[in-house]
């Protein structure tokens, strides 16, 4: 189990100067995962440029609703009462934060979770770049069978305690990620930041208080990472379709994208990224799509089936982030 160090241990030779001088790693519990979904519980593992361990934090979090999936986390309605508000621990979450990169597991959806506790609060985050270890493990080329915490923390020996437990969950990230980040260093490879872009207003649709059973969550079929909306027309692509995406290759403007499944990131604004990148967002899949996102390859859904009768190429969320970083523009084809 790791254990606070006062000093970091003896900088390994050839590390890389551009590398963060400090990371924050963070593991938060939600009474869901859609828009309008509560923090229940976060924790925070400071540690220093060399993944060595500064100090841990964790509290409790009154969502001022119900709680969720309780056989998931364990937080029942009773344990949350007398809970501090977000909004009481904003500033301690902050001093957590301050200066540091956001380390977590499928990040984006810790930031997202997080930056709408703060736009409610009328604050924002302190961050400014986040890294996912699910991005960083597929840099690494670390032989995992799946992307699962789980899977991270069985590859460098962590044992983990209690899942999703949000301090253990935190503990077990921070015990993987100081391997992770000396064998990046070790190889010269670039680690895989993304920007963090606070919200700076929100606006809560009614929510049920805690203690009281939100109609949605009296059982599984209830709980939904995404909810329904309206579809949005988009300006159309402006870019011819270059054709499918290649494994190991580039994004291209113009290629043809679609979407299955949940998604941790709202869908909504996963697709406006997309479509700022220049790609053509599609609602069906067709012999012309170039790419599908999933992050259930296994599922049964009509998108999937096709992709899988026409061969289009299909990627995780994550890998698909990491793909709109560096998008190639129409006017190289």
């Amino acid at each position: 189990m790791l254990e606070d160090r006062t000093t970091a241990a003896s900088s390994p030779t050839a590390w890389p100067t551009v590398y963060p001088q400090g990371y924050a790693v963070v593991d938060v519990e939600t009474t869901g995962l859609a828009r309008d979904d509560r923090i229940i519980s976060a924790a925070v593992y400071r540690l220093d440029a060399l993944g060595e361990v500064e100090d841990h934090w964790y509290t409790l979090v009154n969502p001022e609703r119900d709680p969720g999936p309780v056989w998931i986390h364990g937080l029942t309605s009773e344990a949350l009462e007398g809970a501090p508000l977000f909004k009481d621990i904003a500033d301690e979450f902050s001093a957590r934060l301050d200066g540091r990169v956001l380390v977590a597991h499928n990040a984006v959806f810790d930031w997202q979770m997080i930056a709408r506790e703060y736009a409610r609060a009328e604050r924002e985050a302190p961050v400014r770049q986040r890294l996912c270890t699910i991005a960083l493990s597929k840099e690494l080329g670390l032989p995992l069978p799946n992307h699962k915490l789980e899977s991270l923390a069985a590859h460098f020996g962590v044992v983990q305690q209690r899942a999703h437990h949000a301090l253990d969950d935190a503990r077990v990230l921070a015990e993987a990620f100081r391997p992770s980040l000396r064998a990046a260093a070790a190889g010269s490879v670039r680690l895989p930041l993304q920007e963090c872009r606070p919200l700076t207003e929100w606006r809560d649709t009614a929510t049920p208080r805690i203690g009281q059973q939100a109609g949605g969550y009296s059982g599984y079929s209830g709980y939904r990472p995404t909810s329904w909306r309206p579809s949005r027309k988009r300006p159309a692509c402006p870019y011819p379709n270059p054709g499918r995406y290649e494994e190991g290759k580039r994004l291209k403007q113009g290629m043809r994208v679609a979407f299955s499944g949940d998604t941790s990131i709202e869908r909504e604004l996963l697709e406006d990224r997309a479509t700022e990148a220049g790609l053509h967002v599609s609602t069906s899949l067709s012999r012309l799509t170039s790419l599908l996102v999933t992050n259930d390859p296994d599922s049964a859904t009509s998108k999937v089936v096709k992709a899988r009768q026409y061969g289009t190429p299909v990627v995780d969320e994550a890998a698909f982030g990491q793909l709109l970083r560096d998008v190639e523009p129409a006017s190289e084809q």
